[in-house]
């Protein structure tokens, strides 16, 4: 019975916004005085899309349209990277421009973690609201919440509300992982008082059905490490009880993260507004709405990629409509590469034919390798950006420096470069150098090389088959004679090898301290 209340509301929520799909919403208003005020700032986040998913960075068995319409008016980077080969390390170096190896819990964390973000901490949202911008997230959050012992049926702090966001409409971790639920501005969204929701990842509460003790009430089969609390016929990392009338209906969430972002921005649309627009797509499990379910014959994982395609294009007609795009940067990009078994029995490896994930580059999600970090980057700024590739490199890290020159402000952070008219196309020199991270392991791509550290622990990830870049010797690239990484030039080129080594410590000291064990949950 809610599973269809919550998609009567969804799409009455659309219709009274005026803002259903395919139409367009005209504000001949918001027009006036654009030269005047700051322009508004957009970064559209997806999570585990790689350099090879997307059909303007080459792939063939896949179309992006709306993310290749982008890339094609827009400014598309082909050295654009994360800054980890994870979503939570990626995250926080998004919103603080400090790179995650410096903060020692900044690893993928389960739902129940405190805050990560410091509250006293400078982040995008905290600078570009002293510069008068109404800021405000909507999707994907994971970035913990509250202090390490949430109450979920109460005010849940400090939260995107304390670190800046004046609004905050998210999940609270990964759609994989407890609890299955909707949290505006600090409060689980249509939580009744009466089933409170209890949450843990240490034991299970009675009576509750798991996805290990009863696989016959799965519409999902899990695979690894995804076989616990079953909600909506998939079982999740971690035990949850109670809240019934608040859980998603997964099918829906795009849907429900599209019209929230929509609204957003048809609420603010008349003073400056930085929106930080995080789809869950295509992060396992993969759940298309029925619209898209079979449209790739690449299963759930090629469908949730189209799905997360047609709601970008469907935030831009939103955007046009609102006479908006010449008053709007807009930047697109993932959290980290691509991985396909990652959990769930979903046909992902039987279905993927011809399709690479990584395209040319190694590696993937969880890997030192480049495919863990170089991801699709792109710019839009209609009349500001002239469309064309640019091969300088740039990183996540550097938005907090860069937005704030956009805006006016004196912010930076050490780690932040200033690179705004790199992001505009003005300038295609970037970085000269960008120390990357994968679960506590960090390399360092300079210029065209890439040095990548000695590590202990298996080459290949075996539940997601992915090179992970460890090795009991130095590994040196080029990338410009050898995009694949792979040729190891370390012993053949000794001088380049003591150089990158001497560089690389100095930004990063000992890159083996406080090295842990792989964490794929």
């Amino acid at each position: 019975m809610y599973k269809s209340i919550q998609a009567l509301f969804i799409c009455l929520t659309v219709i009274l916004s005026g803002i259903s799909c395919g139409e367009e919403v005209k504000d001949t208003d918001s027009r006036k005085d654009q030269e005047k005020t700051p322009p508004n700032i957009v970064v559209i986040y997806l999570d585990d899309l790689g350099y090879g998913d997307v059909s303007a960075y080459g792939a063939t068995e896949i179309s992006t349209p709306n993310i290749d319409k982008l890339a094609k008016e827009g400014l598309r980077f082909t050295n654009g990277y994360a800054a980890a080969a994870t979503c939570t390390p990626s995250r926080y170096s998004l919103l603080t421009g400090v790179y995650p190896w410096r903060n020692k819990d900044a690893k993928i964390l389960p739902g129940t973690a405190p805050l990560l973000i410091d509250t006293a901490q400078m982040t995008i949202p905290k600078m570009l609201r002293k510069k008068g911008y109404y800021t405000g997230v909507v999707g994907k959050w994971h970035l913990g919440l509250g202090a390490g012992n949430v109450d979920w049926n109460r005010h849940i702090a400090p939260g995107p509300n304390e670190v800046g966001f004046d609004y905050a409409y998210i999940m609270a971790a990964t759609q994989d992982r407890v609890p299955t639920v909707f949290i505006e501005n600090g409060y689980v969204a249509h939580l009744d008082p009466s089933d409170p929701i209890e949450v843990s990842y240490q034991h299970n509460f009675p009576g509750q059905p798991t996805g290990r003790d009863n696989p016959e009430l799965l519409k999902m089969m899990w695979d690894h490490g995804h076989d616990q609390t079953i909600v909506n016929g998939i079982s999740r990392i971690g035990y949850m009880k109670g809240g019934e009338t608040a859980k998603w209906v997964d099918e829906n969430m795009a849907d429900t993260f599209l019209v929230r972002a929509q609204q957003y921005v048809t609420d603010h649309r008349n003073q400056p507004f930085f929106l930080y627009y995080a789809l869950q797509q295509p992060h396992v499990p993969r759940t298309p709405h029925d619209r898209f379910v079979g449209k790739t014959g690449m299963g759930p994982r090629g469908d949730a990629i189209i799905e997360a395609d047609w709601c970008i294009g469907e935030f831009m007609k939103t955007l046009e409509g609102l006479g908006l795009l010449e008053n709007t940067l807009v930047v697109l990009s993932s959290d980290n590469g691509p991985v396909v078994n990652d959990g769930y029995k979903d046909e992902s490896i039987e279905k993927l034919e011809k399709h690479t994930p990584a395209g040319v580059l190694r590696g993937g999600k969880y890997s030192l390798f480049d495919a863990g970090t170089r991801v699709p980057f792109i710019t839009y700024w209609s009349g500001h950006i002239n469309p064309g590739v640019s091969d300088a490199m740039i990183s996540q890290v550097d938005f907090l420096s860069s937005f704030a020159e956009l805006a006016g402000s004196d912010q930076r952070t050490p780690d932040s470069e200033q690179l705004l008219d790199v992001l505009l196309g003005k300038q295609q020199t970037g970085r000269k150098e960008i120390v990357l991270e994968a679960t506590s392991r960090t390399a360092m791509r300079q210029g065209d090389w890439v040095l990548i550290p000695p590590y202990p622990g298996p080459a290949v990830n075996k539940f997601v088959n992915i090179e992970l870049g460890n090795s009991s010797e130095y590994q040196l690239y080029n990338l410009k004679d050898d995009i694949s990484q792979k040729h190891n030039l370390a012993t053949s080129n000794p001088e380049k090898l003591q150089q990158m080594i001497a560089d690389f410590e100095r930004i990063r000291g000992n890159a083996n301290e406080n090295v842990e064990a792989l964490e794929l949950k």
